[in-house]
């Protein structure tokens, strides 16, 4: 990808479609379409919006996506992640539905772009790295579970407040039970089974179509809107207006933490399904491109009447399976969607919104990973622990609440581990030179006097006391077993960077060794970690005969060290030689077994 075509991929599928490739681009837009235009509609109504609103978030932004984004089958537009998030959001700072509410959704939508496109720039793709698994499972879980919920007043046609804590939610439907709506609670039931028996049986169907359209039929037919039944109403026909934020300063920097939490979140659930496609069909998806992309999509759809969406998971993967190969496919979706508003918005005014709240509850329902947290309990407790508690937070405090907590306990337990990383003796397993854990290999061979260890971990200030209290502690109990220590052995294979901390500390050591008459190896140095050792000196402080590429060399080292020292004590008398090997007696006026020292060639 060079010059225009970096910034527009598009041109690149362009310049090489292939007229087989029409069919299912085509199949595959209109696919969607059927799939989003009432998706669109149930999700603007989860974010408190009018129904338009999800259409107009479904018109433009798919077409920018297709024309700069680099995944091929990422189906872009509102999802129930960020519609919830809208409604927490710009649900604290005015009412629902009003006109300024409205107006803040727009703005927010294009405080998201922004963000995203900036990011994008700087090319801080990365920074979704710091949301771990853990993390997304259990945020995810606990929001869809507060999605689904907060749908029940549309579902049973009671008036509950808006919260996305769960125990309100839950406090306020008991409460208020006493006058659910019979009809509307058996319209909404009755979806909720076809939906799910169409999703489990007849995957290929559009349910949310079907749904929609009996729906709006049977209370069209028997005029249940008379009866209570709660219906979306008159939808504004015609393509939208360009619209610009007017708003001061001061409510900006209050919707900025709710835009850099969707900003986020957005980019995170796209990026992770148009790279599951793209491993899929064996091509590659650029992360700050996707940022771009993304960020001019939520621009785009801002400046339309639209509010924040990203890639949607379910719309992606029938985008796939129905034959998408191109971004064309998106540009047909949203060219439906178009002519939908052009067109055909009388139609849903008769469409029941405890339809619409079926489909919003059947989507993300299937959100929810039950098993996730029994897995990572068998893997990795703390992981465990981790989703419980974004989940736990997420339910009862809040969404934005929930993530942040999730990140800051995330980067706390990474720090944790990195004050204290895993450390290993080591020794050489039988008739090779490859050097294992003794505690994991214990017939692993060692050699008395001399101690091997490597450290699992970059080599920073967080972890300095750690390494010098864990070599003190080899150091003792290496003395504690009646040997004199004759060397100190370091793989750094483990060690990928050093700050000025862990330098000072290693030339700390090298010094505290040498006046011990100990020697001290450094083994298996990488590059990086290199050049800073020698720029700092460290190098020449220790000899460049004491820095060695495996462990294998320094132990010889050691051992033809001690071999001469070894030869010139047996001249003496002070030690014997047999079967090859050169024995030192613990104690010469006492009757101990000799212990040896050193392999020799006799």
């Amino acid at each position: 990808m060079s010059g225009l075509s970096r910034w527009i991929p598009a041109l690149d599928w362009l310049r090489a479609y292939k007229r087989e490739e029409l069919r299912g681009d085509t199949m595959a837009g209109l696919t969607v379409a059927i799939m989003l235009i009432p998706q669109g509609m149930a999700y603007a109504m989860l974010a408190g919006l009018p129904p338009q609103m999800g259409l107009y978030a479904s018109l433009l932004p798919p077409f920018l996506y297709a024309l700069l984004g680099t995944s091929r089958q990422l189906s872009f537009g509102p999802v129930a992640m960020d519609s919830l998030l809208v409604a927490t959001g710009v649900g604290a700072m005015a009412l629902a539905g009003s006109a300024d509410y409205v107006a803040l959704a727009i703005t927010l939508g294009v405080l998201v772009g922004l963000m995203q496109i900036g990011m994008g720039l700087a090319r801080l793709g990365f920074l979704v790295n710091f949301l771990s698994r853990p993390v997304i499972s259990g945020f995810t879980s606990a929001a869809a579970l507060i999605i689904g919920l907060s749908q029940l007043k549309h579902l049973v046609g009671l008036k509950l407040e808006r919260s996305s804590q769960i125990q309100v939610i839950v406090l306020d439907v008991l409460k208020k039970i006493g006058g659910l709506h019979g009809l509307t609670l058996g319209i909404g039931l009755a979806a909720v089974v076809l939906l799910v028996w169409v999703k489990k049986r007849r995957p290929a169907w559009p349910g949310a179509l079907f749904v929609v359209l009996l729906g709006t039929l049977v209370v069209w037919g028997f005029g249940w809107e008379r009866s209570g039944v709660q219906i979306v109403g008159a939808v504004p026909a015609g393509l939208p207006g360009l619209t610009m934020p007017r708003y001061d300063w001061g409510t900006i920097e209050r919707l900025l933490p709710i835009a850099l939490t969707i900003a986020l979140v957005a980019f995170l659930e796209g990026i992770s399904v148009a790279r599951a496609i793209a491993t899929k069909r064996r091509y590659a998806v650029d992360a700050n491109q996707e940022l771009i992309a993304m960020g001019v999509a939520n621009l785009g759809g801002g400046l339309t009447g639209g509010y924040p969406g990203t890639g949607g998971l379910s719309r992606s993967a029938v985008n796939d399976q129905a034959g998408a190969r191109t971004g064309l496919a998106s540009m047909i979706t949203a060219l439906l969607v178009g002519l939908t508003l052009l067109f055909f918005t009388p139609l849903f005014y008769f469409l029941p919104k405890a339809v619409l709240a079926a489909i919003v509850m059947v989507a993300v329902f299937g959100l929810i990973e039950f098993q996730e947290p029994f897995r990572l309990w068998k893997i990795q407790r703390m992981d465990a622990v981790l989703l419980l508690l974004t989940f736990g937070v997420t339910l009862t405090v809040g969404i934005q609440q929930g993530i942040a907590v999730g990140v800051g306990v995330s980067l706390l337990l990474f720090i944790a581990r990195s004050t204290r990383p895993h450390t290993a003796v080591l020794g050489r397993i039988k008739g090779t030179d490859i050097y294992r854990n003794v505690e994991r290999f214990p017939e692993a061979e060692t050699w008395s006097g001399v101690v091997i260890f490597r450290l699992d971990a970059s080599f920073y200030f967080a972890n300095v006391a750690f390494f010098k209290e864990l070599l003190r502690d080899l150091i003792l109990r290496a003395v504690q077993g009646g040997e004199p220590l004759r060397a100190v052995i370091a793989d750094t294979s483990g060690i990928d960077f050093v700050d000025s901390s862990a330098v000072d500390a290693l030339q700390e050591v090298a010094r505290d060794l040498k006046d011990a008459d100990i020697a001290f190896y450094l083994a298996g140095v990488k590059g990086p970690v290199r050049d800073v050792l020698r720029r700092s000196g460290l190098y020449a402080m220790l000899g460049e005969e004491r820095v060695m590429l495996r462990i294998q060399d320094a132990v010889d080292a050691v051992l033809q060290e001690q071999k001469g020292e070894a030869q010139a004590l047996y001249e003496t008398g002070v030690v014997h030689q047999r079967a090859g090997t050169v024995f030192v007696e613990a104690d010469a006026t006492k009757q101990n077994s000799p212990k040896a020292v050193g392999e020799v060639t006799s």
